[in-house]
């Protein structure tokens, strides 16, 4: 290891002194005992890291202070509880917060080397999740538009458009604010995994008996929590994977890119939006392409709804209608404001 400067030292000084001071917040806020313990053991271990970037200090050693963000986290995880705090605390760079999630009920612990992290190995299905809202979004949004515009009294060209600025600009805002969401999530985590990756290099031993001890609050044999552990650290890639899913509560299989998410939520909002915009190929009079955008609108909503049962174990029967009452709520909504706005000013 080469000696680091005097504002490595003390970055990494202060982390770990810091974190020392958090992880026996958090043990004093826990009250399952094996949880308790692992986070006072994680205290132990960043105390002695910190000694060591101390003696890098050269006996100029300030007084330690936490940082005002940490100190209000600390209070919130002592009023709410820590499992509540998991992100924030993971924005801190705690470690063993994996203990609050990662151990549902029915996955066994690792007894090999070649088990670790493969529980957390499979089909996400979060890109077809945001797919299916966006579609939604965009269609009840839309179509809501294009009906407050006709109870205003405007004409097909009007409705035409504001149906093709609002897919528009719903389309580009949501793809703004995906883009933004996913980047700052990979940022945290490229700067969180990349100082996990110093670490790893400068103290693979340390870094196993920490694994370990997440193991061993877990239900493993401490025993082989070690032996497990010791053999992953020779591996780095292997290693750095186990720590970010384990240590930092972060899965590198959920993080996607932000122009992937960027497009991918543009064109669902757009195909939604896009929707209530066809009952014009119909050449009717308005107040039949109206009804057409809704019915078509409602349609389309218990459909969304039935795929939203999916992921939330309901009846699709009855997340579909759900859908449509949600969605005809809006609509008649929108264009009964609508038509008030154009009654109070004609």
């Amino acid at each position: 290891m080469t000696t680091p400067d005097r504002a490595t030292a003390l970055e990494g000084w202060f982390h770990e002194c810091q974190s020392a001071w958090l992880y026996r917040q958090v043990a004093a806020a826990e009250r399952d005992t094996t949880k308790r313990a692992l986070f006072e053991a994680l205290a132990a271990a960043a105390d002695e890291q910190s000694a060591t970037w101390s003696g890098h200090l050269h006996d100029r050693v300030p007084q330690f202070k936490p940082s005002t963000r940490a100190v209000l986290v600390a209070g919130l995880a002592r009023r709410f509880g820590p499992a509540r705090l998991k992100g924030p605390l993971i924005a801190l760079k705690l470690r063993g917060l994996s203990v609050y999630g990662s151990a549902a009920a029915g996955h066994a612990m690792p007894t090999r080397l070649e088990e670790v992290g493969l529980r957390h190995r499979g089909f996400g299905g979060g890109n077809l999740r945001a797919a299916i809202f966006g579609i939604n979004d965009g269609l009840l949004s839309n179509a809501s538009l294009i009906l407050g515009v006709a109870g205003a009294g405007g004409d097909e060209h009007a409705l035409v458009a504001s149906g093709l600025a609002g897919l528009l600009a719903g389309a580009l805002a949501m793809a703004a604010g995906e883009y933004v969401s996913m980047r700052s999530q990979r940022d945290m985590f490229e700067y969180q995994i990349g100082l996990e990756r110093e670490e790893l290099a400068q103290y693979p031993e340390e870094e196993a008996e920490e694994l370990a001890l997440i193991y061993t609050a877990r239900g493993m044999d401490p025993t082989q929590a070690r032996l497990v552990t010791r053999e992953l650290v020779k591996d780095p890639d292997k290693a750095l994977d186990a720590l970010a899913r384990e240590e930092l509560g972060l899965n590198p299989d959920d993080l996607g890119s932000p122009w992937g998410a960027a497009g991918s939520s543009f064109l669902s909002f757009a195909l939604g939006a896009a929707l209530p915009l066809t009952a014009f190929l119909a050449h009717a009079n308005l107040q039949v392409t109206a009804m057409l955008a809704a019915g078509g609108t409602l349609v389309a909503l218990f459909i969304v709804g039935l795929a939203v049962s999916l992921f939330s174990g309901r009846s699709a029967i009855w997340g579909g209608l759900r859908m449509v009452a949600i969605g005809a709520g809006a609509l008649l909504s929108t264009y009964v404001i609508g038509h008030w706005f154009n009654v109070i000013t004609t």
